[in-house]
């Protein structure tokens, strides 16, 4: 059995640095990549192409800055971007990433609007650029579901379709089902990505791959939103254990981890009571910092915004929500599910 790691690090570990990656980071980085035998490192801000705004976060750098800084120490390794439809467009943001240099190119929605992905794949397909379709939070959607929506992926020219545990709200056996619906019933690759929320990204990371799952994205020493994503160097030790070849140097990997990625990182990636309320309540792990802006602002308990936030079912893109909730909990106009115990030191 064999497995194709992707290393999302530099996109998906940026939310945990606030986009704050600097240029020598991103080139220390990557040439630790290279030298581990990283077949894919995808780089930018941790919501992709065109997504660095006062919403989500403003980027220190660039696409473009970030995307050359990466190239300049890449040979065998492919650079890979991450595109959400309404975040980055195809003038403004995909054909600059191409030009950067971008091989692999991942098109994502939310796990049940698969339709506004057409347009960038369709677009890709016709360049001729390797492109793997995203379906994100699908914890959300059932097996069913996403295999519909998969399809959809397919049929635009998706090389490959990575189904996103956003929310980090997975057990093994919802990624076993999903997981096996999508690969017995699609003639690409599935691949699948997961967070840390419920301490399951390795154990999920497994169970996909037992269930037909060709491709893994992680992230070294898990840098990632919330609690963190699937642990690379973790995983390929434990891949080495099973006998599930990953053709990654596990020693130069390690060394990544321990000499770049710890000088990279504010803080390790625990499983808070934020992040662990984000997993039980299905929300996206890069809400945490906005939810605990708006819990120090209005005085109220962060826990209580993550679950109302949960109870309306918010995504992606629904952040200024955040506000709304911490400001009718400060209001007493939301009951609040838990009352806040007081320090006891």
């Amino acid at each position: 059995m064999e497995v194709t790691l992707i290393d999302s690090t530099l996109r998906d570990g940026s939310h945990a640095v606030m986009q704050q990656l600097s240029a020598n980071e991103i080139k220390a980085y990557a040439q630790g990549a290279e030298k581990a035998g990283m077949p894919i490192l995808m780089v930018g801000h941790g919501n992709g192409l065109g997504a660095s705004s006062l919403q989500l976060g403003l980027s220190l750098l660039t696409d473009h800055q970030m995307l050359k800084a990466a190239k300049s120490r890449l040979h065998k390794t492919k650079l890979g971007a991450f595109l959400t439809p309404g975040f980055g467009t195809i003038e403004k943001d995909l054909n600059p990433a191409l030009a950067d240099g971008v091989e692999i190119m991942m098109v994502a929605s939310h796990c049940t609007e698969a339709n506004l992905t057409r347009e960038h794949i369709e677009y890709l397909a016709r360049k001729n650029i390797e492109t793997y379709g995203v379906l994100m939070m699908v914890h959300m959607a059932s097996p069913e579901k996403l295999l519909e929506q998969a399809k959809l992926m397919e049929s635009y020219g998706a090389r490959a379709i990575l189904l996103m545990d956003s929310a980090g709200s997975l057990l093994p056996d919802d990624v076993v089902d999903r997981m096996r619906n999508l690969s017995a019933n699609l003639k690409i690759d599935v691949g699948f990505h997961a967070h840390n929320n419920l301490g399951m990204a390795i154990a999920n990371s497994i169970a996909a791959v037992s269930s037909g799952a060709k491709i893994i994205d992680g992230t070294t020493r898990g840098l990632g939103a919330g609690a963190g994503n699937c642990q690379l160097e973790v995983l390929a030790a434990v891949c080495e254990k099973l006998g599930i070849k990953t053709n990654i140097d596990l020693y130069a990997l390690m060394d990544l981890s321990e000499n770049v990625v710890t000088k990279i990182r504010k803080f390790p990636q625990d499983i808070t009571a934020v992040s662990l309320v984000s997993g039980m309540e299905g929300l996206s792990s890069g809400f945490a910092p906005h939810a605990k802006r708006a819990a120090s602002k209005f005085g109220v308990d962060v826990k209580n915004i993550l679950q109302e936030l949960g109870r309306r079912n918010v995504v992606v893109g629904q952040e200024d929500i955040i506000i709304d909730v911490a400001y009718n909990l400060k209001r007493k106009k939301i009951k609040p599910a838990t009352e806040p115990i007081e320090a006891l030191l």
